[in-house]
């Protein structure tokens, strides 16, 4: 149920329509999305102000086009994550009205696509503006899918996303430059593979949440991102938390929730 639904729902309360007890057992059990391989939460976003997110890892093209169009009935926002091409391809034959993003290897329907501008348009102006928004950094090129899915979900909250990339600590001056962009942020995402330092030394710059993103990117010694996961957890800078390995998707949300005042903007 979205808010035009539960709208309609309490202006036939309010018409004597429906009683308040009716009305909360209506709500109390809502209605679940049945498909023949899903049951989807179409409540969700009535309790945490986002709709239920399609993970589209090990799903068949037919599967994520079923769920999106079955979403699509409830909520006027779609985000379905680890799209791959081949995947978005078939869906968009089914669900024209969505839109890929590569970078970020999602679908969504929805997407506010003047905040990216929004974000730019601040970055070029080194002057103090009010915190609103949420920079996105990654350490190198390699992490830049993990870095858009996370940018992208801020931006499908309403909050703007500015994306500063290939800032790692073997180049110290990168992060510098990035300081004002930072300033300007009310929270900041940093995605790093390898040994994972990134997230410390921003950390020690800021004063905002830091949002730490370990990623899968590195020779045999970071074990799939281990390494940089444990580097990440043992940061020695205050204000930093870590989400799972190649999590764009959770850092995305928890840097929106933030940056929103966690008011479900």
């Amino acid at each position: 149920m979205d808010a035009v639904r539960l709208s309609a729902l309490l202006e036939e309360v309010a018409a004597g329509g429906l009683s308040v007890p009716e009305a909360v057992e209506r709500l109390r059990h809502m209605p679940v999305a049945a498909l023949e391989f899903a049951r989807l939460d179409t409540h969700r976003a009535v309790r945490t102000g986002f709709p239920e997110v399609v993970f589209g890892l090990g799903k068949t093209a037919e599967q994520v086009a079923a769920i999106c169009e079955r979403l699509a009935d409830h909520h006027d926002r779609i985000l379905a994550t680890r799209i791959a091409p081949e995947t978005a391809e078939f869906v968009l034959q089914r669900l024209p009205g969505l839109e890929y993003h590569a970078d970020a290897r999602a679908l969504t329907l929805g997407h506010p696509g003047n905040l990216g501008a929004m974000a730019q348009e601040a970055s070029e102006d080194t002057r103090a503006v009010p915190a609103r928004g949420v920079a996105v950094l990654c350490a190198g090129t390699a992490d830049i899918p993990i870095a858009a899915e996370a940018a992208l979900t801020v931006e499908m909250r309403g909050v703007a996303a500015e994306r500063i990339y290939d800032v790692g600590v073997a180049g110290l001056h990168r992060v510098i430059e990035a300081l004002p962009a930072l300033a300007r942020a009310r929270a900041v995402v940093v995605v790093a593979g390898m040994e994972g330092a990134l997230p410390s030394v921003i950390g020690g710059l800021v004063d905002k949440p830091v949002v730490a993103v370990p990623t899968s990117v590195g020779y045999g010694a970071s074990f799939g991102g281990l390494a940089a996961l444990l580097g990440m957890l043992n940061s020695c800078a205050s204000g930093v938390a870590v989400v799972n390995i190649d999590n764009g998707f959770g850092a995305g949300y928890l840097a929106g929730l933030i940056a929103s005042g966690a008011t479900g903007a």
